[in-house]
């Protein structure tokens, strides 16, 4: 029990103050008149203003509080590699009994694991949150159980009592790592580009380990090839991507014997792979109404450069000129198809026959061509089914199909079968509640090859737009020549632009138009998954995280031709994905983990935060500390121990308040004093 006076005055302070300097000025002037009892009076006038104080005796029953304690466990990325787990849970079980031990103690154990995203290790924020729920007149001491390395310094709050740090990581630890300071966003498809990168050894690195190592560097997971690369220098690493959309580079340093971790030592860049320019050659037969739209289409993308080979004199003219004579300028078709063949993306015959013009060995070069990587794009018009169709030449072995001489006259709509909602060239194109596109007037039969895929089919289901991968390269055969009839809007028109653009973009191998390809999309730490496939049988994806952990995640079938799942990934880094023979990889976060940047135990992050609370930074490695109580302000830690200051907090449970003095008995007071006053100047007199 506690007690103290109190004082609720009767009157205001101003006016008790103000009585008082009028009985001080009276009695003054009384005691310069030598009146004997003036004392006296006075000591009355200060019972009568102690009296309008009204004091009063205030009792209060408290119940002590006990001090708190609180510990902080890091179980970010960092404190999972080597013996940190191990190191950490016994230095918890070993302080938590200490302090438990103590009487009058409370314990409070708060864990903290990685932050959204990249956000490293945010243990001020954490140490920060878990204060404002203790009462700072209760806090004892804070305990953090870390290797050190604190992402959010700024916001280390004020401490009412010590803080100290207990170290985990050993002094032999050593680590080598992975650092990309510049990657371009995107690159120019066969054009060089350079990557700035440096590999940094950090901690007690041993002398057997050398300054060189070699780094592996490789695309899309595909032909790693090794770069020996100095430690500790930046370096340029030059590569050079070959298709187009997402190129994902990965940078693998091998492991060096007993470094501390290799979560550090691999890196993954997205660099987007662009096209500077398509070079396209346009090699046309017949004057028709389709070739303007053709040419009107490739002319109008700023990004083409193409060149337009076209015969203005059809065979039924028959003049007696040589052919030979028939063009101001020999048009240079030796060097168009012999010699720069291969600096064309994409070669489209539109209607062309053989007439001559060009030589078998000419055609000998494109179907090399096209087995070594190129594309061509048959739009075959009457011309396809005759005797000088080009099927009837070295191209034969890479056409989709054969023509069957039989053309088809006659409307019809084009249609997208099975194949061609499962194909991402023609998925899609169709509205949901069939189709409204305009018809067609004409299309060649053609006898497609056994492994030919079918996109578009015409009349009974007769192939009209046909796919076919030949070695390296790619051929497409539309067997009509009225897609011309969309594009001037016949009976509402079609979707031509679109179709024309996939389909080109499939011959030239663009991932985002393969029909079976593994991808994966990453938003934060949320990876989905899409499979594409031209068949609907279950699958499953394998996925290996930057831990080496494996998960089985099966895909749940979507739209025709694409199996789909959603994976929430438990932390930044490098995953690899495997499902049958494709595989893929993809970086979540950073190139570097923010975690994995500083892997070394280390008490200089921390230091300025620990010495402005008088508190200590030992090593789990050397010992753990004694606890000892300090007074508050004190140093609060030295050689083999660290300190908490005892608050000595209560909780009041009972107030009582009691009048000091009766009333009566100040009035008797007053009383007697101006009675022994009167008495003592009337004896005098």
């Amino acid at each position: 029990m506690t007690g103290a006076v109190i004082f609720d005055p009767l009157l205001p302070w101003g006016a008790i103050a103000a009585l008082g300097v009028a009985i001080f000025v009276l009695l003054a002037f009384a005691g310069w008149r030598g009146l004997l009892g003036a004392w006296i009076r006075g000591v009355g006038a200060a019972v009568l203003l102690f009296a309008l104080a009204n004091p009063s005796l205030q009792e209060e029953e408290r119940e002590a509080l006990s001090d708190i304690v609180l510990v902080i466990v890091d179980e970010t990325a960092s404190q999972k590699i080597s013996d940190r787990p191990q190191q950490t849970e016994a230095t918890l079980a070993e302080i938590s009994a200490r302090i438990t031990a103590r009487p009058n103690t409370e314990l409070r154990v708060q864990r903290l694991g990685d932050a959204p995203g990249d956000g490293g290790t945010q243990l001020m924020g954490a140490l920060a949150e878990a204060l404002a729920e203790i009462p700072q007149a209760r806090l004892a001491g804070a305990i953090l159980i870390s290797d050190g390395q604190a992402h959010d310094l700024d916001l280390a709050p004020q401490m009412p009592a010590p803080l100290h740090v207990l170290l985990t990581g050993q002094p032999k630890d050593w680590d080598r790592r992975l650092l990309i300071s510049n990657a371009p966003a995107f690159g120019i498809i066969g054009e060089g580009i350079s990557l700035t990168l440096r590999v940094e050894d950090q901690g007690a690195v041993p002398a057997s380990v050398g300054n060189r190592v070699r780094l592996v560097v490789s695309i899309d997971g595909e032909d790693p090839f090794p770069v020996e690369v100095p430690v500790g220098r930046d370096i340029e690493v030059p590569l050079t991507l070959k298709h187009g959309g997402r190129n994902v580079v990965q940078f693998v340093v091998p492991e060096a014997a007993g470094e501390l971790t290799t979560r550090n030592n691999a890196a993954v860049v997205q660099i987007n792979g662009v096209r500077d320019r398509l070079r396209v050659l346009l090699v046309s037969g017949e004057p028709h109404a389709g070739e303007r739209t053709w040419r009107n289409l490739l002319k109008s993308d700023s990004a083409v450069d193409l060149v337009h080979f076209t015969i203005l004199r059809p065979p039924e003219k028959q003049d007696g000129v040589p052919v030979t004579e028939l063009s101001l300028i020999a048009f240079p078709t030796r060097e168009l198809f012999l010699e720069k063949i291969n600096d064309f993306d994409l070669i489209i015959f539109d209607r062309y026959s053989r007439r001559g013009i060009l030589p078998d060995i000419y055609f000998n070069n494109i179907a090399d061509y096209v087995r070594g990587g190129g594309a061509v794009l048959i739009a075959a018009g009457p011309d396809f089914a005759g005797v000088n169709s080009i099927y009837r030449s070295p191209l034969a072995g890479i056409i989709p199909g054969m023509p069957t001489a039989q053309v088809i006259e006659g409307g019809f709509q084009p249609l997208i079968p099975d194949m061609g909602q499962r194909h991402p060239v023609t998925a899609g194109l169709a509205p949901v509640d069939g189709p409204t596109w305009g018809r067609w007037m004409r299309m060649v039969e053609v006898d497609p090859k056994p492994d030919v895929q079918t996109v578009m089919t015409g009349p009974q289901d007769r192939p009209l737009l046909m796919l076919e991968r030949q070695d390296e390269g790619r051929v497409a055969l539309l067997a009509s020549d009225h897609a011309w009839l969309w594009d001037r809007g016949f009976e509402g028109g079609g979707p031509q632009l679109e179709l024309l653009r996939r389909l080109a973009h499939w011959l030239m191998k663009e991932p985002e138009l393969e029909e079976d390809a593994l991808v994966a999309d990453a938003a934060g730490q949320t990876m989905s998954i899409t499979r594409r496939a031209l068949d609907d049988r279950a699958r499953q994806v394998e996925i290996t995280g930057p831990d080496g952990a494996v998960t089985v995640m099966p895909l749940d079938p979507g739209a025709p031709g694409r199996a789909q799942a959603v994976f929430e990934a438990p932390e930044p880094g490098l995953y690899r994905l495997k499902e049958g023979d494709l595989e893929t990889v993809i970086g979540l976060g950073p190139a570097a983990p923010r975690e994995f940047i500083d892997t070394i135990a280390s008490p200089v992050p921390l230091g300025n935060a620990v010495r402005a609370t008088q508190g200590g930074i030992v090593r789990i490695s050397s010992g753990l500390p004694d606890i000892r109580a300090v007074r508050e302000g004190r140093l609060a830690a030295g050689r083999g121990w660290i300190g908490i200051t005892p608050r000595d907090a209560a909780l009041t449970t009972d107030l009582r308040v009691s009048t000091l003095i009766a009333a009566w008995l100040f009035l008797a007071l007053a009383a007697a004093l101006s009675l022994a006053a009167w008495l003592r100047e009337g004896r005098r007199s």
